[in-house]
């Protein structure tokens, strides 16, 4: 077996000998769920549980972090049952990454609602930095720009305005983390730390800089006492109270959300690319260990870590794709079930021409244009349910256009796609990608690659596999592959319209 290395400590191979699973914890944005892996990748168990969303003012989202919390635990030992705590290796926990958690490192009660990624409350904050100069260097040392969608000035408002927040950090108490530091404090009954590749995405994380800078937390207003400890993200990184699950399980494997789909999709040769289509539509390409530098308002971020070594991604963020079906479901009834999109979308030859510009929380990369709001273009007497469903596809392979040109005037030019996510099951979708792109789309049978991700560093941490790319072989499964079909007359036509239509945003 892998795990039986010369590198391997006795406690580790022992360790690997008797445990025949990884735990993997995955706290996205609507729903946490818990997964058992085991050494081939194959899932052994799941239990999943919805996150309730607020939404107490227009481009404000929270939520309720001891609901995170409990909706974690709750699964992780739903998905255990009867199974003995021994036989699980290591944690390996995954999580949206920009949402923003404040508690109290002493009780470990949280002081306020966590803000959401996708919340734009700070935008005005935003817009005073860029106005006073600062974005250039922000992007220079963090990778990122100066929007909502990332942590530090999500910090600085609850600073300002909770409270609790406020006095706690006067009392020396405040912990500020993302979604896995705060479950990480949970599980390991107070450790403080985050990850690498969740730092990156705070505004507060130099890219080439071991830990939080203090210029930039002093810069955003933040504190930099409150924040956590940067470490790597597979390892042995913390352990569990063992009163949680009556054994002191290893967390091995802390990643965020989109790092951990693309070593779920075994992107780890510099230049390979996935993109995720969960809640919103994440694109990653290997960097490699070159700090990547954009020229058209793409991001860079840590990727990965190991013994404080980085290997970074460029990445593109579209804040809205499954959240325009889930909108689409909730808001208007058009659909009862996200699952009826496929068949609607096929059910007509076109559209109609209908464009939906899904700008209902801005837009991201490559346009980074928070002030934008959503649009439905081209409607007319003929447009039914089928084609505003099957506009509102489209919307998500048009979105990632945008980001192939942009990846491509970067140097990063996309030879294939690798795609995930629970939007990439609709094979419609996976298809419509395809033919926009003018490219091969592959799609791995088990799609939810951000808990495999996950798994795979954890199991590599823990000592079952030498390292990453050796779990990913052992670990991945076979591919679907989607080849494009469509004419280049019908996708110029299709894109001019799009490009229209964003215009009007």
């Amino acid at each position: 077996m892998g795990s039986l290395r010369a590198h391997v400590t006795r406690e580790q191979g022992e360790r690997s000998v008797l445990s025949e699973h990884i735990l993997v914890i995955d706290a996205g944005t609507t729903s946490t769920r818990a997964m058992l892996f085991d050494r081939a990748g194959a899932p052994a168990g799941s239990a999943q549980a919805e996150i309730t969303q607020h939404f107490p003012k227009p481009g404000w989202v929270e939520h309720d972090p001891q609901e995170i919390w409990q909706a974690s635990l709750n699964c992780a030992r739903r998905v255990l049952g009867n199974r003995s705590p021994e036989s699980i290796a290591a944690i390996g926990i995954t999580n949206q990454r920009e949402t923003v958690v404040a508690w109290d490192r002493n009780t470990l009660e949280p002081l306020a609602r966590a803000i959401v990624w996708q919340d734009r409350r700070t935008a005005q904050s935003c817009a005073n930095l860029r106005d006073a100069g600062h974005e250039e260097e922000v992007h220079r040392q963090t990778g990122l720009l100066l929007d909502p969608y990332f942590s530090a000035t999500k910090m600085r408002w609850l600073l300002e305005n909770a409270p609790e927040v406020a006095a706690a950090a006067e009392e020396g108490r405040l912990a500020f983390g993302t979604v896995e530091s705060w479950l990480v404090a949970k599980l390991s009954g107070g450790d403080h730390i985050s990850d690498a590749s969740n730092a990156s995405r705070t505004l507060l994380l130099p890219l080439g800089e071991a830990g939080f800078s203090e210029s930039l937390c002093d810069l955003f207003g933040v504190l930099h006492g409150a924040l956590p400890r940067v470490v790597d993200t597979h390892g042995e990184l913390a352990t569990c109270d063992p009163g949680l699950f009556g054994h002191p399980i290893p967390i091995c494997g802390l990643l965020g959300d989109q790092q951990a789909a693309t070593i779920g999709q075994g992107c780890l040769a510099e230049g390979e690319t996935k993109a995720t289509y969960g809640t919103g539509a994440f694109i990653l390409a290997n960097h490699g260990t070159e700090i990547p530098r954009s020229e058209h308002r793409l991001l860079s971020t840590v990727l990965m870590q190991r013994g404080g070594k980085r290997t970074y991604a460029i990445e593109g963020s579209v804040f809205v794709a499954g959240s325009l079906i889930q909108w689409l479901r909730d808001s208007l009834g058009l659909i009862s079930d996200a699952r009826e999109t496929e068949a609607l979308a096929r059910s007509v030859e076109s559209s109609g021409e209908v464009v939906i510009v899904p700008a209902l929380a801005g837009l991201g990369a490559p346009h980074w244009r928070a002030e934008a709001r959503g649009l439905i273009a081209g409607l007319s007497f003929a447009s039914g349910k089928a084609e505003i469903v099957r506009a509102a596809l489209e919307s998500i392979a048009c979105q990632t256009h945008d980001l192939a040109t942009a990846f491509a005037a970067d140097g990063a030019k996309w030879e294939s796609l690798r795609i995930d996510g629970g939007m990439s099951a609709n094979d419609w979708l996976a298809q419509d990608i395809a033919d926009i792109l003018g490219l091969a789309v592959e799609r791995p049978r088990f799609v939810e690659t951000t808990s495999l991700g996950a798994a795979i560093a954890a199991a590599t941490g823990v000592g079952w596999y030498v390292d990453l790319p050796e779990a990913a072989e052992a670990m991945r499964g076979t591919v679907d592959r989607f080849e494009p079909q469509m004419a280049p007359d019908v996708r110029t036509e299709r894109l001019q319209r799009w490009e229209k239509a964003l215009a009007a945003a």
